[in-house]
């Protein structure tokens, strides 16, 4: 079978620009909606044909906590520095204890751990410093807001599934990122004019073409296309049968559901089919080089032009973000100058790696 995508190679994703040049740290933040950067577009794989989700960008910038949980391992074998010989296994009679457990924890990632966990500490003295209180109402509104963005909850779930998250993971990631976007707000400052001047400056990335939303079941020969048609005839459900035989494993497990795509970025056969459907009705066989496909149109979007008015808050929110991405690497790096910072993994090393022979003092209380 032809290696060829079910979109156009010359064709670009369209992006969002409200999404644009966001980095991906807690040292730069940005809000939740803006990382998740480009059009739901999805490409035929070479492995059986799938249509592998492009997507929004990864979800990187949620990592920096996902360490946690290496840290409540570390804490719940043994607390830090402390002698335990309890046996945690056993090979052959011989013990492995907790302390051997947590030692290769610590070599395996502590330093980076703590570190992290030295930072998270930070930022919230800082905004309990600042007064600044993160609500379940701040971060639902977020989460809103990038189901909006995904064009769904189903969506959004499905992405956070090829990142390894749940959830409740992303509403615990958003929280640091609202937390740091409260505290440095205040210090930014976007102008009626910054506003226009972005608009004007960005006005063709604004727009979005008509698009449709289907789903496919993809088999490879004409018989068996027939024979799924017949029993979604009969009453059978398409996601049932998408998960059950599509041959395209990647959307299966989404119920054949390829997302929003516009003209141009599928192949000819397939995209004059779906964009010919009405919403919920069921394509015959639709033949590709890629096998045979069932396509059901679940949704349809508007070409549309949004004027300043309807994106003037977009932008405004983009524009803090970008001013509080570019401070916060510094404020960040202030934090931890002005902290007096005790971290006893750092003293283990230093009081390691000297020379038994020489006479040194080890300074494990910095005050930078």
């Amino acid at each position: 079978m032809d290696n060829k995508p079910l979109q156009n190679d010359n064709e670009e994703e369209k992006k969002d620009s409200l999404t644009e040049e966001q980095e991906t740290a807690v040292q730069q933040e940005t809000s939740p909606e803006t990382v998740m950067q480009e059009e739901n577009v999805e490409t035929l794989a070479d492995d059986h044909s799938e249509v592998t989700t492009k997507g929004k960008s990864s979800l990187v910038w949620m990592i920096v906590s996902g360490v946690l949980a290496v840290i409540l391992v570390i804490v719940l074998i043994k607390p830090p520095f402390g002698g335990d010989n309890e046996a945690v296994a056993s090979v052959n009679g011989t013990k492995i204890t907790k302390d051997d457990l947590y030692s290769e924890l610590v070599t395996l990632g502590g330093t980076s751990t703590l570190d992290n966990l030295i930072t998270m500490e930070l930022i919230d003295q800082a905004a309990a410093e600042a007064n600044v209180s993160i609500t379940e109402e701040d971060v639902n509104a977020e989460i809103e807001a990038l189901k909006t963005q995904f064009g769904g909850e189903e969506a959004l779930n499905s992405a956070l599934a090829q990142s390894g998250m749940t959830l409740d993971d992303l509403k615990e990631n958003t929280e640091i990122q609202v937390k740091i976007r409260k505290i440095l707000e205040p210090q930014t400052k976007v102008t009626d004019e910054d506003i226009s001047t972005y608009y004007e400056e960005n006005k063709d990335s604004f727009a979005t073409p008509e698009q449709v939303r289907a789903s496919h079941i993809l088999v490879a020969t004409k018989e068996e296309a027939e024979a799924i048609k017949k029993e979604l005839d009969g009453g059978a459900d398409f996601a049932a049968l998408a998960s059950e035989k599509s041959t395209d494993t990647a959307s299966a497990t989404n119920g054949g559901d390829l997302g929003f795509f516009g003209e141009g970025q599928m192949v000819e056969e397939f995209e004059k089919a779906a964009f010919s459907l009405e919403i919920n009705e069921i394509s015959e066989p639709v033949k590709s080089d890629h096998g045979y496909h069932i396509i059901k149109k679940t949704d349809y979007k508007e070409a549309a032009n949004p004027t300043l008015e309807d994106k003037k808050e977009d932008i405004r929110k983009l524009l803090v973000d970008q001013q509080v991405s570019e401070l916060s690497s510094t404020w960040l790096s202030d934090l931890r100058s002005n902290a007096k910072i005790t971290n006893k993994l750092e003293e283990t090393k230093t009081t390691e790696s000297t020379d038994p022979t020489e006479t040194t003092t080890t300074e494990t209380t910095t005050t930078e």
